[in-house]
C-alpha cells in the first residue's frame, strides 16, 4: 500500500514590535486555502507544497493536503488564528491516526503567537501529542527562521531555503519530501542537531548574493554529500522578533543508523556556527539616509536603466508598517522627479482616492499614521489620481511567477513628479507586476523606490542600472538598538559587543 502522508503549510514571520495583531481575518484576506483549493493554486508554482507533491508523485504516496495558510509578516499571530489553523492540521491528524505514515509541513520558523514565543514548536508539540513519536515529521523552513530547542527535538527532518531572495521553495519542499520518504521506508533514521549563535541575525541576513554569506550555503551543500548527512540548513534568524531563543542557528539532519553521523553532524553545525560568528562585523550593505538617497535620485542618469532605491527599514516583508514617509519627503524636498514609489500601505488614503475619479486633483494626508516614531508622520500632499484598481496582479518573476495576489483597493497618486502606489493590503516588492499591473513602468522612470530589504533584487535588479539601500528609520531599521528588546537572552550581538560567545 502507498504511504499515507499529511501535508500542510502554516507560514508567518512575526515582528513582535509591531502594533496590532495578525488575526484570522488577515490570513483569510491573504491566503487561507483548504485542501484541493490550495493544491489548485500552489501545486505547480515555486512553493513548498509543489515540492511536497513532486515528492509524493515520485514515491507514489497517498497525500492529504490540509491547508495552505500564509500572511504577510506582521504583528504577533492571535490565539484565535493560531488555534483555528493549527486546529485544522491537528484535526486532520486525529482523523488519519493509525493510517498515517508521515507528516510534511511548510513552516516559517519565526512565528510568534500572542500566547507563547514559539508557534512552530507549539504546533509540533500538539501534533506529537496526537501521533506519538514513531511517525516521522519533516519540516521546511524559511532561512530567516529562529529555530528553538523544542523545534529541533520535535521534528525529525529540517530543510531550510538556501537562497535569499528566496527562489528555491519548491526545491526545498522536494528535498524534505524525499527525506521523509526515506524515513518512512526505514532507509534512514533521521534526527536534527542544532547549533545556536548569539546574534540577532547573520551579518547580511542570509543574503546569497554576498560572497561571504553565499560561501556558508555552498559549504552546506557540500556537507550534504557526505555519508549520513541528509540536510544542512543555515538559518539567518529574524532580528524583529524579541524572543528568548532569538538568534541564528545551524541545523544538520543526519542518519542515526549510520555510525558516527551524529558526531559528524555536531561538528558541521559547530563549524558553520563559528563562521557565522566570525563574520558578525562584515556587513555588505551601505545604508544611506533619506536625504543622501534623494540627492542621488535627483541627479541620476537613467539612460542605461532606472535607479532602484530599496527602503530597507520600511520593508513589509519584515513586519514594518510600509507607510513610512521619511524617504518620500526627502525625494519631494530634493525635487527628484520622474520617479515611482511602491508601495505606500495606507488603507485610509486608498479609500479616499477610490471615492474620487481618475484624473481628479485631490489633497490628502498620506502615510505615517500607524506609528510616526518609526519613519515619519503623515504628509499633506496635492496631486492627480492617475489610476484606480482592485489591486489584483499575477506575478511573472522568479518568486511570484504564476501566483495571483491582491493589494486590495489600490491607486496611483502622482505628486511632485512621483507616481506613488497607494495600497490597502500589505505586501513587499517581489515582482515587476506589482508595479507594471498598475501602469508604473520601471523602464520609463529615472528611479523607483521599492519597500523591501532583499527580495526585490530577484526581479528588479536585472532591469536597473544601479541599486542603493536606504535606512528610513522605520520599524525594520538595521539599527537594532532603536528597538526596545526585553525578551532576548543577553549578551547578544549587536546589542552587546564585548563578550565571548562560548
Amino acid at each position: 500500500m502507498p504511504f499515507r502522508v499529511l501535508t500542510a503549510e502554516f507560514i508567518h514571520e512575526s515582528n513582535t514590535f509591531k502594533k496590532g495583531s495578525t488575526d484570522l481575518a488577515t490570513f483569510t484576506a491573504e491566503t487561507l486555502d483548504l485542501g484541493q483549493a490550495a493544491v489548485d493554486r500552489f501545486g505547480d508554482v515555486n512553493a513548498e507544497i509543489a515540492g511536497f507533491l513532486d515528492a509524493g508523485r515520485e514515491a507514489g504516496w497517498s497525500v492529504r493536503h490540509v491547508v495552505s495558510a500564509h500572511a504577510t509578516p506582521g504583528a504577533r499571530v492571535s490565539k484565535e488564528a493560531f488555534d483555528h489553523i493549527a486546529g485544522l492540521i491537528c484535526d486532520a491528524a486525529r482523523e488519519e491516526k493509525g493510517k498515517l505514515d508521515g507528516i510534511l509541513l511548510g513552516l516559517h520558523g519565526a512565528m510568534v503567537p500572542d500566547f507563547c514565543e514559539d508557534g512552530e514548536g507549539e504546533l509540533l508539540a500538539r501534533l506529537r501529542a496526537i501521533v506519538g513519536d514513531a511517525v516521522p515529521i519533516a519540516v521546511t523552513l524559511d532561512l530567516h527562521a529562529i529555530v528553538t530547542e523544542a523545534m529541533a527535538r520535535l521534528a525529525n527532518v529540517y530543510v531550510s531555503y538556501k537562497t535569499y531572495p528566496h527562489v528555491d521553495m519548491r526545491e526545498t519542499g522536494l528535498h524534505a519530501g524525499r527525506l521523509l520518504d526515506a524515513a518512512m521506508r526505514g532507509a534512514v533514521r533521521p534526527v536534527t542537531v542544532r547549533a545556536h549563535v548569539p546574534m540577532l541575525d547573520e551579518a547580511n541576513a542570509g543574503r546569497t548574493d554576498v560572497p561571504e554569506t553565499a560561501a556558508l550555503y555552498e559549504r552546506a551543500r557540500a556537507h550534504e554529500q557526505e555519508p549520513g548527512i541528509l540536510a544542512v540548513s543555515i538559518n539567518a534568524a529574524f532580528a524583529e522578533a524579541d524572543v528568548a531563543e532569538a538568534g541564528a542557528t545551524v541545523l544538520v539532519t543526519c542518519d542515526t543508523a549510520r555510525p558516527g553521523a551524529v558526531e559528524r553532524a555536531e561538528a558541521i553545525a559547530s563549524g558553520l556556527a563559528d563562521s557565522i560568528w566570525e563574520g558578525r562585523g562584515k556587513v555588505s550593505n551601505t545604508f544611506l539616509t533619506p536625504r543622501e538617497a534623494a540627492e542621488i535620485a535627483r541627479d541620476f542618469d537613467a539612460s542605461a536603466g532606472p535607479l532602484v532605491i530599496a527602503d530597507y527599514a520600511d520593508n513589509p516583508g519584515a513586519g514594518a508598517y510600509g507607510d513610512a514617509t521619511a524617504l518620500l519627503a526627502a525625494l519631494l524636498e530634493a525635487g527628484a522627479c520622474n520617479g515611482g514609489f511602491a508601495p505606500m500601505i495606507d488603507p485610509e488614503a486608498a479609500a479616499f482616492l477610490h471615492a474620487h475619479r481618475e484624473g481628479e486633483t485631490v489633497t490628502l494626508r498620506l502615510g505615517g499614521k500607524v506609528d510616526p516614531a518609526f519613519g515619519g508622520g503623515p504628509l499633506e500632499l496635492t496631486g492627480e489620481i492617475v489610476r484606480l484598481s482592485d489591486g489584483v496582479y499575477t506575478g511573472d518573476g522568479p518568486i511570484l511567477g504564476g501566483i495571483t495576489h491582491s493589494f486590495g483597493p489600490t491607486a496611483v497618486f502622482r505628486t511632485g513628479g512621483i507616481d506613488i502606489l497607494v495600497v490597502t493590503l500589505p505586501g513587499q516588492m517581489l515582482d515587476l507586476q506589482q508595479v507594471k499591473a498598475f501602469g508604473i513602468e520601471p523602464s520609463n522612470l529615472t528611479y523607483l523606490v521599492v519597500k523591501s530589504m532583499q527580495h526585490f533584487r530577484a526581479a528588479f535588479e536585472p532591469v536597473s542600472a544601479r541599486v542603493i539601500v536606504c535606512d528610513s528609520g522605520a520599524l525594520a531599521t538595521p539599527r537594532a538598538e532603536l528597538r526596545p528588546y526585553v525578551r532576548v537572552r543577553r549578551p547578544i550581538w549587536p546589542l552587546d559587543r564585548d563578550f565571548d560567545r562560548r
